[in-house]
């Protein structure tokens, strides 16, 4: 009898220190030796005292250690603003936790992602921590989904969407080791519509500069096919005619008739501030006072968009701190953005918490560190409704604090 419960014990003790719901190869084969070493001295001294102990060791093992955690973070690039201040923050809590932990740097690149992953795996990693290159994409979020369930290793998503409205649920519903950290995409455009659209009604005469009696505006837009991007240039524009109508104003007009798209892109997909600032010194030159077809506002999807559309405007004149002002609005509340904002040569933005989500994120790593399934104990988090093992990150109104 003594030996049936000595060896139902050391099945325990051979399983304990796997990352229950979070899965480690590692921590599999370690335990497997420290329950083989075990046995050699308990089956010949069994008795009930032993085997208690072995039980309360078993329930302690169980619980995982940070120590043991081998983690992975893939940024899609290290160049974007947003991105680089959650890097910082998610370092550092990942430095506080004492976890082991490798950046990639993925420049923009699904490839060169993909291959980063893979060689993770293969040199030992037991989480992957993904901000995905090709954001919306499917094919690409199961790609990196079916990496690290086939090497039973979590994988937290973060920021950039992993699918689009029409597959919600279909890449993070095939992996009970799978979440993502981000944000409602839809939520910022909104915000940002709502600020747009009460400081044009309470400064309207000053803002239209050709006194044509509408305000006409210039859209920077992140990405093609970016969810994000998509939801900020829909509602930022759409949200901000509702509160104009609503106050017996005309609606924003595109400044120009030509681009029926209504929007300028980065090419590159990186949201850059050179990008905007390229568009913006190009628009000038033919869109300006001069010719009574002045841009008189321009709405960014995110703020190095802004800083570049800004930098353009300080070399025209505008912009610089005095009366002298075209309204710009962003998205991210960057440190950068903020100072703009403190300086007078930016209107406002949506707060996207860096902190927040790299909060969030560490306590996901921890999670599975610690044997716990990777959404245990995020009831305080806004988590969709259609979707359990996603967890939104709220944005805020930012106009200077």
């Amino acid at each position: 009898m003594k030996k049936k419960v000595l060896a139902a014990l050391l099945c325990v003790a051979m399983t304990a220190t796997l990352f229950a719901g979070c899965g480690s190869d590692d921590a599999n084969n370690d335990s497997s030796a420290d329950a083989n070493n075990d046995a050699s001295g308990t089956e010949a001294q069994a008795d009930p005292g032993d085997a208690a102990d072995d039980v309360a060791d078993a329930a302690n093992a169980a619980t995982g250690d940070l120590a043991d955690a081998n983690v992975a973070v893939f940024y899609y690039t290290y160049s974007d603003t947003y991105i680089a201040s959650v890097r910082t923050a998610l370092d550092a809590k990942l430095d506080e936790m004492g976890v082991k932990y490798q950046d990639y740097d993925s420049n923009s690149n699904q490839t060169t992602q993909n291959e980063q992953i893979d060689t993770a795996i293969q040199t030992g990693a037991n989480l992957l921590i993904v901000n995905i290159v090709t954001s919306g994409s499917v094919d690409a979020s199961q790609q990196i989904v079916d990496k690290a369930s086939a090497a039973g290793v979590p994988v937290i998503f973060f920021n950039r969407a992993v699918e689009d409205d029409k597959t919600e649920g279909q890449v993070l519903g095939s992996y009970d080791k799978c979440a993502f950290v981000g944000t409602d995409a839809p939520e910022a455009g909104h915000m940002q519509g709502k600020m747009i659209g009460e400081y044009l009604v309470a400064n309207y005469d000053k803002v239209d500069l050709n006194g044509d009696g509408k305000i006409q505006y210039a859209m920077m837009m992140g990405q093609l096919g970016n969810v994000e991007a998509i939801a900020r240039t829909q509602y930022g524009v759409e949200d901000a005619n509702a509160v104009l109508t609503e106050n017996g104003k005309p609606e924003l007009e595109f400044f120009d008739s030509a681009n029926a798209d209504k929007y300028q892109v980065d090419q590159d997909g990186n949201w850059s501030a050179t990008a905007a600032n390229n568009y913006m010194n190009t628009n000038l030159s033919q869109f300006n006072e001069d010719n009574k077809n002045m841009i008189e506002l321009v709405i960014c999807n995110n703020d190095g968009m802004a800083e570049g559309v800004i930098s353009a405007l300080n070399d025209k004149g505008y912009n610089t701190g005095d009366d002298k002002m075209i309204p710009v609005f962003g998205v991210d509340a960057t440190d950068a953005a903020k100072q703009l904002i403190a300086d007078g040569k930016m209107v406002g933005t949506i707060k996207q918490d860096a902190q927040g989500m790299a909060d969030c994120i560490a306590f996901l790593t921890e999670n599975c560190a610690t044997g716990k399934d990777v959404m245990d104990g995020t009831d305080s988090y806004n988590i969709s409704e259609t979707v359990s093992n996603k967890i939104y990150i709220p944005y805020q109104p930012y106009t200077g604090e």
